[in-house]
């Protein structure tokens, strides 16, 4: 009876330990592709703002066409990056980041472009516009260091043992984080 209880409790044990790992990295693996959709929200309410900003800078600035050209030719490739959440890899996620830094440069030369025009700096649709602008790109880095948290808790899980034995059974892989843009290492020149 003993030996019984003993060779049900070994056949048992195991199944008792992957479900209980299967389950939670079920449930992070969730948590991981929700926090990658409040990402992709902070991104679209940027592309969101992006048309109304160009709009309100295209009355003043008619010399500036390259540009605004080039905002809105950015804005169309970064919101035509799509990634699915069940296959975020190093490489699909460094396609999504190189789409939305071509954007930010673009945005960064608008607003270089602005400085020119006194009129608009006074104008209180683009003023707001900024600040949401500003209020945006504040969002996206606080979505983007939460993904990174999420990420490198689901991470961490499936590779403890014994958890690294389930997750390869059952395909649960390493998820790839967000990283700095290259050259945000260096810090920019301010010349007078």
């Amino acid at each position: 009876m003993k030996r019984m209880r003993l060779w049900g409790l070994l056949v048992l044990l195991p199944w008792l330990l992957s479900s209980c790992g299967y389950n939670s990295m079920v449930s992070k693996d969730e948590l991981v592709t929700s926090q990658w959709a409040n990402v992709e929200t902070a991104y679209q309410r940027r592309a969101d703002l992006i048309p109304n900003l160009v709009n309100t800078v295209k009355g003043y600035a008619d010399f500036e066409k390259e540009t605004l050209t080039a905002v809105v030719e950015a804005r169309a490739k970064a919101t035509g990056v799509q990634i699915d959440p069940t296959k975020l890899d190093a490489n699909t996620l460094k396609q999504f980041q190189e789409s939305q830094s071509q954007l930010s440069g673009a945005l960064s030369r608008l607003m270089v472009v602005v400085e020119k025009y006194p009129d608009l700096k006074a104008n209180q649709n683009f003023l707001e516009l900024q600040s949401q602008l500003e209020g945006t790109e504040n969002r996206i880095s606080v979505e983007r260091r939460r993904f990174n948290e999420v990420v490198q808790d689901y991470n961490t899980y499936i590779r403890k043992f014994p958890n690294n034995l389930i997750s390869g059974m059952f395909g649960f892989e390493k998820k790839a984080y967000f990283e700095a843009d290259a050259g945000s290492e260096k810090a920019p020149k301010v010349k007078f």
